[in-house]
């Protein structure tokens, strides 16, 4: 396995996401990259020109990933942002549940320059994995379309 990236799985009706990474970190920011190329096709060629912030907050890792990526989607549906890069900038706990702060970073929305992939209605918790081990990270989840 390559140290991070991801790739999507075989799946009926949904979009399967496999994302990993040598760390949490690593792994969430895969998960991120792989949503946003999942609403838009080419959303690699965005430049860098706007940085939104993200934060989201779990339980448990299950539940700050739903919310990560949850949180993502609303950057691209209510900011227009279309993001070629994510960044987890910590993982930490507070106050008794976890929090993730990262950052979105891309362009707007453009339809001259970015070729609309497939809308996602949210992030479930259907097939959604956390495997930790000495290999790395590895996140398995559905996105709803």
């Amino acid at each position: 396995m390559s140290p991070r990236g991801f790739e999507f799985l075989e799946h009926t009706s949904d979009v399967y996401v496999r994302a990993y990474g040598r760390d949490l970190a690593e792994a969430f920011e895969e998960a991120g990259k792989a949503l946003f190329a999942v609403l838009v096709r080419n959303a690699e060629v965005s430049e860098p020109k706007r940085e939104v912030e993200v934060t989201a907050r779990g339980y448990d890792r299950m539940s700050l990933l739903y919310d990560w990526l949850e949180r993502l989607l609303l950057v691209f549906q209510l900011e227009k942002l279309v993001a070629s890069d994510v960044r987890v900038l910590r993982i930490e706990e507070e106050s008794g549940e976890l929090v993730v702060r990262g950052r979105a970073v891309g362009e707007d929305y453009s339809p001259q320059k970015h070729v609309p992939g497939i809308d996602v209605k949210s992030p479930t918790y259907w097939l959604m994995e956390v495997n930790e081990g000495p290999g790395g990270v590895e996140l398995k989840f559905v996105l709803d379309i």
